[in-house]
């Protein structure tokens, strides 16, 4: 999620594009720069959902959040929205789970920001916490496909 015009606001797009080149099987990546609003038809559907936008809660620029949605209400004070962005990721996950249309698993990591301006490129911060976020999707990635069971093959299936 965010806005690459913006600086620091298409970190989450980077880690998107970080992943897409991957072409992990099993793993869809799309990137989004709308409002939050429509995030929910965007993850109908996903059992796991990860969620990647930019932050600006004052903390050290590159500092990675990490947060279970359906552990409790997201800090917005985290999480509020850094660009154009109408409803921020956090208004949109607290809309969804108000309208119980959260999915199954969401994840979000908000990687704080440096710079927001219009045209400015991003951080050396973003860029390094971006990396670091990509790795730790890539577990989140391995652990969730743990917990999904094959069918079995046909022939063995209990009966």
């Amino acid at each position: 999620m965010g806005n690459e015009a913006r600086g620091d606001d298409g970190v989450g797009l980077t880690v998107a594009r970080k992943l897409q080149k991957m072409q992990l099987p099993g793993l869809a990546v799309a990137e989004f720069q709308g409002d939050g609003a429509a995030l929910m038809e965007r993850w109908q559907g996903a059992a796991t959902v990860v969620l990647v936008d930019a932050a600006a809660s004052g903390a050290a620029p590159g500092t990675v959040h990490r947060f279970e949605a359906r552990a409790g209400p997201l800090p917005r004070e985290v999480l509020r929205p850094t660009s154009t962005h109408a409803l921020g990721p956090a208004e949109a996950v607290e809309l969804a789970r108000a309208l119980g249309r959260l999915p199954p698993r969401l994840i979000i990591y908000g990687i704080e920001g440096a710079a927001f301006g219009a045209g400015a490129a991003l951080s050396q911060e973003a860029l390094i916490a971006a990396a670091e976020v990509v790795v730790r999707i890539l577990d989140d990635w391995q652990e969730a496909r743990k917990h999904i069971s094959p069918s079995p093959p046909v022939g063995e299936r209990e009966g």
